[in-house]
């Protein structure tokens, strides 16, 4: 394979960035850091946290590692992690790091089968869980493929079955197995080598089966080293952590602050966010879009004279915003008129999300950039970023001094970025995956002779260097009259409306595009009842005609400045969101277009019959 009409971006020196490992990452963080506090979690329901210093992790993951040990385990061996975020998750890969065991994050979301699968295809020897619930799915699978698979879970005292360790035993186990445990720690540990694979993570995959990512351990601390350079972060930051461990995006972020000193927090969970920010009041997140669109949505819902007062201070907002970004200093009105709208709405913002926020970082998926934009006006600058698992992941970021929204940022430091034919993106880096697991002919086909990793992401570079992603090569619609659309683009629009909570545009070989559309209810039954209309329940709203016009004229005003076939002709108005439970969101809330398209067949077909030639806007209930 080779790159053709491509645009390239100078490389950064790599020898800025010499091979290292994560194993050496933790001993130094915990030599720096020692009694600061590096984890906090929440005991309970309650508010109360509790923390763990880094000392305290060294000694708990000294006893794990000799706990693996004990049981047999070592080198080269894979052990799985599947379970929700606490501290218990991280000191467990930091064990399996420093004795070279390969570990395999598992989605706590997902089901027997596919648990089944990813023990199967990696070979796991042992399982560490969160619950019984998480117990009963292993020894489920482990039946599935016809092999005894070791059980350890967090969070309990007493073991739920036969045969599984609980996590305080197990730490006893190797403490008491542990001889000269200090120092045989710390010789072990450094035994791994930058080129050693440090673990195997499963893309979650929005088509066909999962593969197996082996990223070294050079990829991820070169990554982590890279990102350092280029986010500001302090000793002594607290960060929220809501997005799985088993999401590369947040296990290399985690590193990047457990490297930098920062407190990680985790919350109860991703459905309490809200309240959590509250309690903890970070200066550092990181999250997907979807985190970002929620609050935006949940800001725009305000009612009566309050909604028109957020309404205008957005307007002010985006004036003053446009002249910062631009690197232009606001009038003397707008200055003014910001300073009144910060006083009434933005500064309302903040607090709600504990008044302490220096920034977030966005990556998993495109931010739309009136939202991202929103909130740099409201004082809280979201840093979108770019890479896939593949990369280890992050290829690209906006940063305080490079900042352009709708971008997601230039290389970081060590990765070169190249536009390669049919637009795809090509990177080359340390960070870039050593292959796939078992699959010797998949890994050929995505990393060239030279090195470039073919991403399956369209995009373009500017002149300044910032990447701008187009679509994923793989999601393009292609109509019958053999025109290209990119949905992603047009769903982020769509999603820029108060009225509209998610879009999906569908249209592959066919005569035109649609789209399917979940709105935003809480402001569509407020304009409703402010209508007249009845809004006894989701179905007689969206049956409504009134509605369907309401919701097909938004659509329009959206998508008013796009081509003619870009343009969905029909509209699908669905009362139930699309989640992660239904199947048509991976765990990282990309869409499943195939589960999407099989789920609401029937509906997609009724577009395109020719009886409903006239017919422009649907409902599925």
């Amino acid at each position: 394979m080779s790159a053709i009409d491509h645009t390239s971006h100078p490389a950064y020196d790599q020898d800025d960035l010499p091979p290292g490992t994560l194993a050496e990452l933790f001993l130094t963080a915990v030599e720096k850091h020692g009694d600061r506090l590096a984890y906090q979690y929440f005991p309970d329901e309650g508010s109360h946290l509790e923390g763990i210093t880094f000392d305290e992790v060294y000694e708990i993951v000294g006893a794990a590692a000799a706990g693996l040990q004990a049981l047999g385990l070592g080198s080269g061996d894979k052990v799985a992690i599947l379970a929700e975020n606490s501290p218990e998750w991280a000191l467990a890969d930091f064990a399996c790091l420093c004795v070279g065991i390969l570990d395999v994050p598992i989605y706590s979301t997902l089901t027997i089968s596919q648990v089944a699968y990813i023990l199967k295809n990696s070979e796991v020897q042992l399982v560490f869980v969160s619950d019984i619930s998480q117990v009963r799915k292993v020894l489920e699978a482990s039946r599935q493929i016809e092999r005894d698979v070791r059980v350890v879970m967090f969070g309990s005292t007493e073991p739920p079955e036969d045969g599984v360790l609980v996590w305080r035993d197990f730490l006893e186990h190797g403490r008491n197995a542990a001889v000269d445990s200090d120092q045989a720690f710390r010789a072990k540990a450094l035994e791994a080598g930058p080129e050693d694979v440090a673990t195997i993570l499963y893309t979650s995959g929005t088509t066909g089966d999962p593969k197996g990512v082996m990223l070294t351990h050079h990829n991820i601390s070169s990554n982590v080293r890279s990102i350092t350079r280029i986010l500001p972060s302090t000793t002594g930051d607290t960060s929220l952590v809501f997005l799985p461990l088993s999401h590369v995006f947040q296990r290399t972020g985690s590193y990047f602050h457990f490297s930098c000193g920062v407190i990680q927090t985790f919350a109860h969970s991703m459905f309490t966010v809200a309240e959590d920010l509250m309690i903890v009041r970070p200066n550092l997140a990181n999250s997907v879009p979807r985190l970002y669109e929620k609050m935006y949505n949940t800001i725009m819902e305000a009612r009566g004279i309050k909604k028109k007062v957020v309404q205008w201070a957005r307007r002010v907002g985006e004036a003053w915003a446009d002249e910062k970004l631009a690197g232009r200093e606001p009038s003397g009105a707008v200055k003014f008129m910001y300073a009144i709208a910060d006083f009434l709405v933005f500064r309302q913002i903040r607090s709600a999300m504990g008044g302490r926020v220096r920034y977030f970082v966005s990556g998993g998926a495109p931010l739309a950039p009136e939202i991202n934009r929103f909130f740099f006006s409201a004082g809280i600058p979201i840093y979108e970023g770019y890479g896939l698992t593949e990369t280890s992941p992050g290829t690209n970021f906006n940063t305080p001094e490079h900042f352009r929204i709708g971008t997601v940022g230039r290389p970081i430091p060590g990765t070169e970025i190249r536009i390669g034919e049919g637009g795809e993106i090509l990177v080359r880096g340390p960070q870039v995956m050593k292959g796939y697991y078992e699959m010797p002919e998949a890994t050929a086909k995505a990393i060239d002779a030279d090195g470039w990793f073919y991403t399956g992401d369209v995009g373009e570079i500017d002149e300044d260097g910032f990447l701008r992603i187009t679509d994923r090569i793989k999601d393009i619609i292609v109509t019958a009259g053999g025109k290209n659309v990119a949905p992603q683009p047009i769903e982020n629009k769509l999603k820029g409306d108060d009225f509209i909570e998610q879009a999906v545009m569908l249209g592959d070989r066919r005569s035109y595009c649609v789209v399917l559309v979940v709105p935003g209810f809480p402001n569509l039954e407020a304009w409703a009842r402010k209508s007249g209309i009845s809004a006894l329940d989701k179905k007689l709203l969206l049956e409504s005609k009134p509605v369907q016009e309401y919701m097909e004229a938004r659509v329009q005003a959206r998508l008013d400045d796009l081509a003619k076939y870009e343009k969905p002709k029909k509209i699908g108005l669905i009362a139930a969101p699309f989640t992660v439970e239904d199947g048509t969101l991976t765990p990282t809330q990309k869409v499943k277009r195939g589960v999407v398209e099989e789920k609401y067949r029937d509906l997609i077909d009724a577009f395109y019959a020719e009886a409903n030639f006239d017919q422009t806007v649907f409902v599925e209930v």
